[in-house]
């Protein structure tokens, strides 16, 4: 049962056709630069106008002000880069301000569906309905919303569901309808996936 307020951002499970997920994901770079705050796994993310991987800050509540932008390409799961001891390493998040060549590991399939948790009780109405994350992957700090421990994101997703346009469609549960923190299986909508658009970055 999902009783504990435990969020973890977005984990893949299966496909929406029902087929297993296996595991697939697309590589990207992040900006040699550094990057200014930490990337979490489970945490969306899009291409920026440079060609690089950034964090979405937007919730998805909407088709306009918070929507995701144009170039959201789906879920970082992690990331391999060489540390300054000439260590390759492959991390579960990306720790901010590493340069250099990083390469950033995507779930970039829009037919995924992942696992998420909401931040209060979903009933079995919220099935179908649309759902975003219940705030920023950001806090009011600007850092990212995340546990450097584990590596993962902390972000839930929005309990208050709708029908209007927003982030991710309830698919199904991952624990039983109605628990306190109930966990949910969602997947992007189109217009919310850079490959499901139309728009260019």
């Amino acid at each position: 049962m999902a009783n504990t307020a435990s969020p973890y951002g977005l984990k893949p499970v299966k496909r929406v056709d029902g087929m297993p997920y296996a595991g697939a994901t697309d590589t990207f770079l992040i900006n040699p630069a550094g990057f200014a705050d930490n990337i979490f796994n489970g945490q969306v993310v899009s291409i920026d106008t440079n060609g690089y991987v950034t964090l979405v800050t937007a919730t998805g509540a909407d088709a306009s002000t918070n929507a995701f932008p144009a170039g959201t390409i789906g879920v970082f799961m992690g990331c391999e880069y060489v540390s300054t001891e000439g260590q390759v390493i492959n991390s579960q998040y990306y720790p901010a301000g590493i340069t250099g060549v990083v390469t950033a590991k995507v779930v970039t399939d829009p037919n995924v569906v992942f696992q998420a948790q909401l931040d209060d009780p979903g009933a079995q109405a919220v099935l179908g309905a649309n759902t975003f994350f219940a705030a920023s992957q950001v806090d009011g700090s600007g850092d990212s919303v995340g546990n450097t421990r584990t590596g993962n994101s902390t972000s839930a997703l929005d309990a208050t569901v709708q029908t209007a346009a927003a982030a991710f469609r309830i698919v199904g549960f991952a624990s039983p309808a109605g628990d306190a923190k109930t966990d949910v299986l969602v997947k992007f909508n189109p217009a919310q996936h850079s490959y499901l658009n139309a728009t260019g970055i």
